[in-house]
């Protein structure tokens, strides 16, 4: 009976285990905002964005190239090359709370600008 017991205690214990690291993992997310919106307006889709430090923005191109991603003051998260192919992509990483404003160089003064916000 004692052995049995000892059993069930040390499995509950290590499902306790397996459980509170599994729910501490916190994995990072990636969101996606488009170029150019799918009623073809020069806008990024949606324009602002909030995530968590170590998130992930993917860009993809949409409509009405080309488009790319300046981030004011902030080179290392830029993405000057323009996109041209519908569905070409890239993915900048977030690791600093703070919010990152950019736009479409080309489409600046359309309007096309946008906003990271990270937590």
């Amino acid at each position: 009976m004692f052995s049995i017991l000892r059993s069930l205690f040390a499995a509950t214990f290590a499902l306790l285990i397996a459980f509170a690291f599994g729910v501490s993992s916190v994995q990072a997310k990636t969101v996606e905002v488009k170029l150019g919106t799918d009623a073809g307006m020069l806008a990024f889709e949606p324009s602002s964005v909030t995530i968590s430090s170590g998130d992930s923005v993917k860009f993809v191109n949409n409509k009405l190239a080309p488009h790319n991603a300046v981030f004011e003051g902030h080179e290392e998260l830029s993405h000057p090359d323009l996109a041209f192919a519908p569905g070409e992509s890239w993915t900048e990483t977030f690791s600093a709370a703070g919010t990152y404003d950019y736009y479409c160089e080309p489409h600046r003064g359309a309007g096309m600008v946008g906003k990271v916000v990270v937590q």
